[in-house]
């Protein structure tokens, strides 16, 4: 762990000017007065106040994005104007976080500011310091549009961010004291060593299996990232897949699949279980919650379903055989295309730690559609391994290591 040895850092500060002038300079000069070198960026989409004079101005981000303040300023198209000025503030992120120029960035907004703003964060890597404060935080549904698969610092103001009223000052203050925190603190690098780096995804019904299959894959000297399966965690895992960033995938949680088929909550989107066969790197594939399925409580036959409540929040829904069939058909054609080698290992016993005799939604003779229907349409050169354990069974761990030492190349 090392200490940040710049001592005074230069920071990109975001903001809309034309609405969030006045709070955007306190804020810069809370972080001056800290010791950093605060540089604003202008993301208004019309003419505000030009004494403000950031040292980005508006008019550079929207040249940056292809078009120009003046037609921004004559148009309507909200839609078209936020788009234009997102793509010309991340370019311009970008470019000063590649070139070292910045060490960190901080935004302020409601809202709309908050959708742009973390729209450009997003495009930011990984570990790199990110910090919105947005009276929009707590929304309901939004906070996952401003996060999607970033590691941002969702800062609620509670307080509408308009003016410089105390309760306003205090938020502003505490934020620079956060970020500030953030560029002097003692952290570890976030840097994957690719030749020893798996990927792993896990969610609590398989986190016993998971927890055993880190700890033996570590002791031989691997470096597990694990991944949330909650349909953003997977995503996330999939971009860095792409990035090439992994030596290998343990999918034990790839429900993310039939969820997209459905729309339901954990969709994990279209190119889920694809981007490691696109890249060539090998795969083991298990099956914890592809049986179970989550959608909304408005869901018209919600009530109707055998299900199993995770918690007062969180109900698993049985999949019928024609969606395991269905779910079973798209794991196939997402394997069979996979340049890299594919092993799927499925528990015969319960495909997680709640698919155990006595579940309401225990039913292994409804899971053997799914095996069936997959193991008729991979192609040869996949092997599918029945394992007679549960998922969080010691024996379906072991199988898990023992394949992923042979696939991945780790000795016995």
């Amino acid at each position: 762990m090392e200490v940040h040895e710049n001592l005074n850092p230069p920071i990109l500060l975001l903001a809309t000017m034309d609405t969030k002038g006045a709070e955007a300079l306190y804020l810069s000069r809370t972080l001056r007065d800290l010791g950093a070198r605060p540089m604003i960026m202008d993301l208004s989409m019309r003419y505000g106040d030009r004494e403000l004079r950031p040292e980005i101005s508006a008019d550079e981000v929207a040249h940056a994005g292809g078009n120009s303040l003046e037609a921004l300023n004559g148009s309507r198209d909200m839609a078209v104007n936020m788009e234009a000025m997102v793509d010309g503030a991340s370019r311009i992120a970008s470019r000063l976080t590649m070139e070292k120029r910045i060490d960190g960035v901080i935004g302020i907004g409601g809202y709309t500011g908050t959708l742009m703003i973390t729209a450009v964060m997003q495009a930011l890597p990984f570990g790199f310091p990110k910090l919105m404060v947005s009276s929009a935080a707590a929304m309901h549904g939004a906070s996952n549009l401003f996060l999607q698969t970033s590691d941002i610092l969702l800062f609620h103001s509670v307080v509408d961010i308009s003016g410089l009223s105390n309760p306003v000052r205090n938020v502003l203050e505490r934020a620079a004291w956060a970020l500030w925190a953030m560029l002097h603190g003692p952290l570890t690098e976030t840097a994957i060593e690719t030749e020893r780096a798996l990927a792993m995804t896990m969610m609590s019904p398989c986190e016993k299996c998971a927890r055993s299959v880190r700890q033996a894959l570590e002791a031989k000297g691997c470096q597990v990232v694990g991944f949330h399966a909650n349909g953003v965690g997977d995503r996330a895992m999939e971009s860095m897949i792409g990035e090439r960033l992994f030596r290998g995938v343990i999918d034990l949680a790839p429900g993310g699949v039939g969820e997209h088929l459905y729309g339901f909550t954990r969709d994990a989107g279209p190119g889920r279980l694809e981007t490691a066969g696109n890249v060539g790197i090998p795969q083991i594939v298990s099956t914890c919650g592809v049986n179970h399925i989550t959608p909304p409580r408005s869901w018209p036959s919600f009530s109707k379903r055998r299900k199993y409540d995770l918690d007062k929040l969180r109900t698993w829904l049985r999949a019928t055989p024609d969606e395991l069939r269905e779910i079973s058909a798209a794991f196939a054609s997402k394997l069979n295309r996979s340049s890299g080698p594919v092993k799927v290992l499925i528990p015969l016993r319960g495909w997680s730690s709640v698919d155990r005799p006595g579940s309401p939604t225990y039913d292994p003779e409804g899971d053997s559609v799914f095996c069936e229907t997959l193991k008729s349409a991979l192609k040869k050169e996949i092997e599918v391994v029945e394992v007679d354990a549960n998922m969080e069974d010691p024996e379906f761990a072991l199988a898990v290591v023992n394949a992923a030492c042979d696939l991945f190349g780790l000795g016995g």
